[in-house]
């Protein structure tokens, strides 16, 4: 059961190397018709290329500019994400998790109802206030939203609950303060969580469609999850450059979760432990 359930998984994956590796000529005849509409041909699929080739990752390397904007804007627009709800989320989890002050509930609450609401329900409102501050078609328009996302704080919150109190009320007795007991005993102890939730937010951050889309009018400003929805036309070149962006895209995303992984199941760990 676990190796058909592996394959439902592995099957997208293999699709893609495949066809990564396939040259265009190969891709217009088994996959185009399905894409063109073609009633006189039926498409199919074979496991392996007849010739395996790079070349649709090579002229997409060397010979095209706009995948490397792309992902330059991708860069800009992801890695500042994760330095704001470092520097944000991370106190606001500590002190949701391990301060206790009137309306703290209220404002937990808040934050989960927050992060259960989806894009489509936020986003006339992110939308007028983008505009407002002339922030509209700019990098900024994805990173000060993404700076202060509510998910983040909440699975941050879930590690820091996990850290003894009775550690705390010990560092309260040598004359340790809040922010110093932060500094030294909330951020070593809470780093499965920290980590934990900078994987997410990077998954999630570069694999945005719905707010690039909404917010950003200039293509010369869209991320790297835009680069296949604006490539244009599909022959058999446009296909074998589709399928090689999206292998080339989904590696940093692989990556980061296949190393960010012992660090993410430890924050779910940590999440489900009681005092």
């Amino acid at each position: 059961m676990l190796s058909l359930a592996a394959l439902t998984v592995w099957w997208p994956l293999w699709f893609l190397v495949s066809g990564a590796l396939m040259p265009a000529d190969e891709l217009a005849v088994t996959i185009g018709p399905a894409l063109n509409d073609a009633a006189a041909q039926s498409a199919r699929w074979q496991l392996l290329p007849s010739w395996p080739t790079l070349q649709p990752l090579a002229e997409l390397l060397l010979d095209t500019p706009q995948f490397f904007a792309m992902f330059w804007n991708s860069c800009i627009q992801v890695f500042p994400q994760l330095l704001g709800q470092l520097c944000f989320g991370t106190p606001a989890a500590w002190a949701l998790s391990r301060l206790r002050f009137r309306g703290r509930r209220a404002l937990m609450a808040l934050y989960i109802l927050l992060m259960l609401l989806p894009f489509q329900v936020t986003m006339v409102p992110n939308y007028l206030v983008l505009h407002a501050l002339g922030l509209l078609d700019s990098h900024w328009a994805l990173i000060l939203p993404g700076c202060f996302s509510t998910f983040s704080v909440f699975v941050m919150a879930r590690g820091f609950d996990a850290i003894p109190r009775p550690m705390l009320e010990a560092a309260a007795i040598d004359g340790a303060g809040p922010v110093r007991t932060f500094w030294h005993i909330g951020l070593p102890l809470g780093v499965p969580g920290i980590l934990s939730a900078m994987v997410l937010a990077f998954l999630e951050g570069w694999n945005a469609i719905e707010q690039p889309i909404t917010f950003l009018k200039d293509p010369a400003r869209w991320p790297l999850s835009l680069y296949l929805a604006s490539a244009a036309g599909m022959d058999g070149r446009a296909l074998a450059a589709a399928m090689a962006a999206s292998l080339v895209m989904l590696t940093p995303a692989a990556l980061i979760f296949r190393f960010g992984q012992p660090y993410l199941e430890l924050g779910i760990q940590a999440s489900g432990l009681k005092e």
